[in-house]
């Protein structure tokens, strides 16, 4: 009795253990992705296996479930979905050592799913032995924000002005948010923009006009909700970075002109020189001609 309730035990950590087996995997558009599915300490023969991978989400609702079939040792392409079609492989090499794990070409939007890896052992009679889930989710981090607004000091308070914030190859679509930082109220964006590029990605432009005032400090933010980022952009400290670099630009156009100016001194420096040196040659050589033509 002891026994028997020993081995109800195990079965069902099993269970449990193939249950709450769950990974979360982020890949971007376009991208290759590993759906793992390990099972190590043992070897195995591939002519008594057979490995299913099949979307585990929306079963009833979905027209075809495998995603990728492995039959005594062979794929099986009849029962794969058409849209994984030429997409799927199984790792040959290490299936013998209980890696099942299936790689996903060319990743699509349509492939966001909760995947499960099924491996069945037919040596006596047909058993589960082995099962994991994937959840496969896209995602790629947008680039950090490009902040543009007036030139500083070419407006007016009061006067009606546009920010321009742009973010690159991201995904999903991003939320937008601006932000005044003299009061850290919140901003609604005047336009919003999105683009899909061919390989999935977005490219976002909001912009926002306001009022002007004399202490504007402005901030836009990039969320991406899935991978939880938050990258932004400052007017103000985009101002101070102009303004630096002006005052470098002047530094450099002042120390360039002082340059030309020592040159200047120094060319002519050089010239009394040699007119000097030139001058007091001439009158040594004389002097020697006269001495040697002198009468004895």
């Amino acid at each position: 009795m002891k026994r028997r309730g020993y081995g109800f035990l195990l079965l069902f950590l099993h269970i449990l253990r193939a249950v709450t087996a769950l990974e979360k995997i982020f890949s971007k558009p376009g991208d290759n992705v590993t759906l793992s599915c390990i099972y190590p300490g043992r070897e195995f023969s591939l002519d008594n296996l057979r490995v299913y991978w099949q979307i585990a989400d929306n079963e009833d609702t979905e027209p075809c479930s495998v995603v990728h079939a492995l039959i005594s040792g062979q794929d099986n392409e009849s029962l794969q979905c058409s849209q994984f079609k030429n997409r799927t492989q199984l790792l040959w090499d290490k299936l013998g050592d209980g890696n099942f794990s299936l790689l996903l070409f060319n990743v699509r939007q349509s492939d966001e799913h909760t995947y499960r890896c099924v491996v069945m052992q037919t040596a006596e009679y047909t058993k589960v032995i082995h099962q994991e889930q994937v959840v496969l989710s896209l995602a790629a981090s947008y680039s950090q924000p490009i902040l543009s607004g007036p030139v500083r000091n070419s407006y007016n308070t009061g006067e009606e002005v546009t920010f321009s914030c742009r973010s690159d190859n991201g995904y999903p679509e991003p939320n937008v948010y601006w932000i005044n930082r003299t009061d850290n109220t919140r901003l609604s964006q005047s336009s919003f923009n999105i683009t899909q590029h061919p390989d999935g990605t977005y490219s976002v432009l909001s912009t926002l006009k306001v009022k002007a005032t004399s202490d504007m400090q402005i901030e836009c933010f990039i969320e991406n909700e899935i991978l939880q980022e938050n990258t932004s952009a400052n007017y103000t400290e985009e101002m101070q970075i102009n303004g630096s670099s002006t005052g470098s630009h002047k530094e450099l156009a002042k120390s360039g002109q002082g340059a030309q100016a020592a040159a200047v001194v120094s060319v002519v420096i050089l010239m009394a020189f040699l007119t000097v040196l030139i001058s007091w040659l001439w009158r040594r050589r004389s002097s020697q001609l006269v001495s040697y033509t002198a009468p004895v």
